[in-house]
């Protein structure tokens, strides 16, 4: 039996942003499913966007998909989703490879930062400036042109309520239920969420030894700038 990888991706992103990765992995069941509100995923009637929610929405996914025996990737945004997930133990968990979390307790964020953000959405010459400011390798045309496309297909109450309510939710009573292996990977050049905010604000919180793994060189998107880097976490 293949083992199964199920990989979440970052805010207004998509799923195929684990495409480069996914070459590297032919012997494993890898699972990318789009979160509501991002890529081509409908939202569910009554979804509240809360970290909860979400957390909802992936365990119901991960029994849709019949998923007994797997590893869990939070990216960024969907880090803390996998968290809150991790922390109600759900059969079948073996272990959490977090890139670039969202810290569990709140994500630093200048409200100058956060207006600015809000104020970009749907235009195109912000989210090219966004792939910008987050990568810092480079990277192929066409992977630049699907971070562009699904920053501007998110839907707008999606990126907003994960701004003003998801990014500031404070989750960290409940990391004390963690008990599968975690790993920690932040890319060395990653100013969104950087090395030191993860390493005071996400790591004392997970389990007990859990490797803390800076990058060279990469920035926020580790599955598209360090692809290797992240497939030899999941060994």
């Amino acid at each position: 039996m293949p083992p199964t990888i199920i990989a979440l991706h970052y805010w207004a992103g998509s799923g195929r942003e684990y495409d480069v990765l996914r070459p590297l992995l032919p012997e494993a069941n890898l699972l990318t499913p789009d979160l509501p509100g991002f890529g081509a995923q409908p939202v569910p009637p009554k979804f509240d966007y809360s970290v909860r929610a979400y957390a909802d929405w992936i365990a119901a996914y991960i029994q849709q998909q019949q998923v007994t025996d797997f590893t869990l990737i939070g990216h960024s945004m969907s880090g803390k989703m996998a968290l809150a997930l991790a922390a109600r133990q759900p059969a079948g968990l073996r272990r959490l490879v977090l890139l670039s979390p969202s810290p569990p307790a709140g994500e630093p964020m200048s409200e100058a930062d956060r207006a600015a953000s809000l104020a970009a959405y749907g235009k195109r010459e912000e989210a090219e400036k966004t792939f910008r400011k987050i990568t810092r390798q480079p990277l192929a045309a066409a992977l630049r042109a699907h971070v562009i496309a699904d920053n501007l297909r998110s839907t707008e109450v999606a990126w907003a309520t994960w701004l003003l309510q998801g990014a500031r939710e404070d989750i960290s009573t409940l990391m004390p239920q963690l008990n599968v292996p975690c790993h920690l990977l932040v890319g060395e050049g990653d100013t969104s969420i950087t090395p030191a905010t993860q390493r005071r604000l996400t790591l004392p919180l997970l389990p007990a030894g859990t490797p803390f793994e800076v990058v060279p060189g990469a920035g926020h998107l580790l599955p598209l700038e360090a692809a290797a880097e992240v497939r030899r976490a999941l060994d």
